[in-house]
């Protein structure tokens, strides 16, 4: 076998363990994000749990985790770039299981909110992280598939929740599912340590060459063909995001996360509601709900081909204008085939375009930035998430009906778009052009 085959299977072996981890911590965090509206109705009917809880009180402690997210999330960007991509993975890893077992053996409600703010902040880190870390261990040509596959995995584990809720609600009650979301401490946890590499490009930008190097040669992962500067004479993180460079597209790629997570979950939230209000039975919640993430996880999936060939920031523009056209469809009386494709369109226009901002936001930064830049979107793409059901909600409880909401929807949807086209082209594609690795000892471009 050659050195370059060697090197080719060293870096798809790498790859795919970057991946898979990552997708499985993602799964996980869905599962949080949406286990707990499996367990609300018992929490709610049965003052036993916790005791008694209000409408109001439901309403805050669901968004204590979304809160959590967004520190989480900041935290991360403020630290990942300046100790390492794999080190906040590890870490949070251990805090979000830390923080679902904590909570399942809640005893009160306000130890049950801290418990879920506590979760948040690992959740958000963990979001916020694998981006970058995917971006810099894809090959070029594949870099928003693979982000579209592991991003896929917040969807997922959603699903994952509401079936496992289903399945064993009875047997295991609400805090056997909690427990079920501390598993990763340990069946992932061990493993990430073992098979996870910190990124050699990190190691590269922050002035450790030698260390990137060997790194390199045993991940099979390519270091830039640029030289690397040596660190302390850049910015680094979150002020490197201030720059004249990067301040005007980091604030634009800050609203299209907003939107985007304004619409996953405004309408995660409400649509069963809505289209209830609309005439359809109950039983098809589950339905229109399925048929919205399975859309996101397919379609999404397929955008992320497309975004490989034609470039992210074109279809993110296209797929929120594809948002806005069918959520102005949804208050039509649609036949229900068509509805449901309206539906599944519509999941890939917000669900599946939040991936695909995730992916261009991982690769629009140079590697110094790079976390801080996924982080500042997840954060305050965040902001969105918390507004979306509050939004809706206010719509709804005044009487102004789905149509209005799904009209505002559209809107925010087709405002998005604009405000992508307007996202300025990236100076730093050339970072990412790779060189292949050396042998052992030989010379390496620094």
């Amino acid at each position: 076998m050659s050195e370059t085959d060697a090197m080719t299977r060293r870096r798809q072996r790498t790859v795919s363990w970057v991946v898979a981890l990552s997708t499985i911590v993602l799964v996980f965090d869905g599962y949080d994000l949406v286990v707990y509206g499996t367990v609300l109705p018992t929490l709610l009917a049965d003052p036993a749990q916790l005791g008694p809880i209000t409408p109001g009180q439901a309403g805050a402690l669901g968004s204590y985790a979304l809160i959590g997210v967004l520190v989480g999330a900041l935290a991360a960007g403020s630290l990942g770039d300046w100790i390492g991509r794999r080190r906040i993975m590890l870490i949070n890893l251990a805090w979000f299981s830390i923080g679902m077992g904590a909570t399942a053996l809640t005893q009160n409600v306000t130890a049950f909110g801290i418990g879920r703010f506590f979760t948040g902040i690992g959740v958000g880190a963990l979001v916020a992280t694998v981006g970058a870390l995917v971006a810099e261990f894809a090959p070029p040509g594949r870099r928003n598939r693979l982000n579209a596959i592991v991003y896929s995995g917040v969807p997922a584990g959603g699903v994952l929740a509401a079936l496992l809720a289903l399945v064993l609600a009875d047997a295991v009650g609400w805090r056997g599912l909690f427990w079920i979301g501390a598993l990763p401490i340990v069946l992932v946890l061990p493993l990430a340590v073992v098979k996870l590499p910190e990124s050699p490009k990190w190691l590269a930008s922050r002035g450790r060459v030698e260390q990137a190097k060997v790194l390199a040669e045993r991940t099979g992962i390519a270091l830039p063909a640029e030289p690397v500067k040596p660190a302390g004479t850049t910015r680094v993180g979150f002020p490197a995001l201030t720059t004249r460079e990067l301040a005007w597209p980091t604030a634009l790629l800050g609203l299209m996360s907003f939107a985007g997570l304004l619409l996953t979950y405004g309408l995660n939230t409400w649509l069963p509601q809505i289209m209830a209000n609309n005439g359809y039975d109950k039983s098809y919640s589950l339905m229109f709900l399925f048929v919205l993430n399975l859309g996101a996880i397919v379609g999404g999936m397929f955008a992320s081909l497309w975004a490989d060939r034609a470039g992210a920031k074109r279809v993110v523009a296209t797929t929120f204008v594809l948002a806005a056209c069918t959520l102005a469809l949804l208050p039509l009386r649609l036949p229900l085939g068509a509805l449901l494709l309206a539906v599944a369109v519509a999941g890939i226009g917000t669900i599946g375009t939040q991936v695909l901002v995730y992916g261009l936001a991982s690769n629009y930064y140079p590697t110094r930035a790079r976390a801080a830049g996924v982080a500042w979107c997840a954060g305050f793409g965040r902001i969105g998430g918390i507004v979306g059901p509050v939004v809706g909600g206010l719509l709804v409880g005044a009487g102004l009906g789905g149509t209005t909401t799904f009209y505002l929807f559209a809107a925010i949807a087709a405002a998005a778009a604009v405000v992508t086209v307007l996202v300025p082209r990236s100076r730093h594609g050339e970072e990412d052009l790779p060189v292949a690795a050396p042998a052992a000892g030989s010379p390496h471009p620094a």
